[in-house]
Formats: C-alpha cells, sequence, structure tokens
C-alpha cells in the first residue's frame, strides 16, 4: 500500500527527476529520439534568475511519484492570467492511484489563488488516454483554438526575418 501523496513545488535538486520525468514521458510515446534537452537545461531554464518554467512535484513514502511542468500565461481575451501545462507525468509504479488529479486540482488551486482563471494545455494526437483523463476532471478540448509550431529550420527562417 501506498502512503498519501505529497505535492510540493520543484526544487533545483530536483533537475534529475523532472529530466528523467520528461524522458518517460517520451518513451511512452515512442519518441525518446526527440528529446535533446538535458538536466542542465532543468536547471539553468527552470531555477536560474527568470524561471522559464515551474514544476509541481508529488511524492509518496519518499519517492518521485509525479510532477507537472507549466509556466505562466496571460489571456489578453479575458483579461486574467493562467497557466499552460508543457507536461504532466506520473511514475509508473504510482499509476491508477489519482496522482494526475491531485497535481492539476493543486495547480488550478494555486493559479485560483494568484488570481488566475485557466489552464491550458495540448494533448498528444494520439494519446487518446490523455484525453479520456482531462475530459474526466473538467477540461474540454476547445473548438476555437489550434496550435501553430515555428521550431527548427521554420523558427532560424522567421528569426532571420527580423530586420531590426
Amino acid at each position: 500500500m501506498i502512503g498519501p501523496v505529497f505535492i510540493r513545488a520543484a526544487t533545483v535538486a530536483d533537475a534529475p527527476a523532472i529530466h528523467a520525468a520528461l524522458l518517460g514521458i517520451a518513451d511512452a510515446l515512442g519518441q525518446r529520439r526527440r528529446i535533446v534537452g538535458s538536466v542542465e537545461d532543468i536547471r539553468q531554464y527552470g531555477f536560474g534568475p527568470e524561471p522559464a518554467f515551474r514544476v509541481l512535484l508529488a511524492e509518496a513514502d519518499g519517492e518521485f511519484a509525479g510532477m507537472c511542468l507549466w509556466f505562466p500565461s496571460f489571456s489578453t481575451w479575458f483579461g486574467r492570467p493562467g497557466v499552460y501545462v508543457q507536461d504532466l507525468y506520473v511514475a509508473p509504479a504510482f499509476r491508477k492511484l489519482g496522482v494526475a488529479e491531485q497535481l492539476m486540482r493543486r495547480l488550478a488551486a494555486d493559479v485560483r489563488r494568484a488570481g488566475g482563471t485557466y489552464i491550458r494545455l495540448s494533448v498528444d494526437a494520439g494519446n487518446a488516454r490523455a484525453v479520456k483523463f482531462y475530459e474526466r476532471i473538467g477540461m474540454r478540448l476547445s473548438a476555437q483554438e489550434r496550435i501553430f509550431v515555428a521550431r527548427h529550420d521554420d523558427f532560424e527562417q522567421l528569426a532571420e526575418g527580423d530586420n531590426s
């Protein structure tokens, strides 16, 4: 039997566990080869002077149980802050125990306390289990939004067009 789950803000000492979770997500999607970020990237960009993201970490019985990696967002249409969840992961030994839901509920409560009014996220197109999970906890697929991405060569080409 697994003891209670504790959720806390991650610290720089958690960077290896966060990176391992990201690798776990990639493995589950058959996309390990696409991960190029490192533990050092997590340390630098998540815990430096201007963190690019934050992480809620779940622990049970002193072990890493899961994490929710997110960053602040602002909706000009809502006129309110919110967050964008980049990654949600639960370690295999802790799945089906409600860890993901606890992480998302804690994030929502923290966002609300800070004046925020929404959570946005994307789901891998082939991850039907994740879609069902998010729907079960009250999130809805947005019919009004589509995600556009500029990365790799597209990003470089876009940046090269700046004449400033």
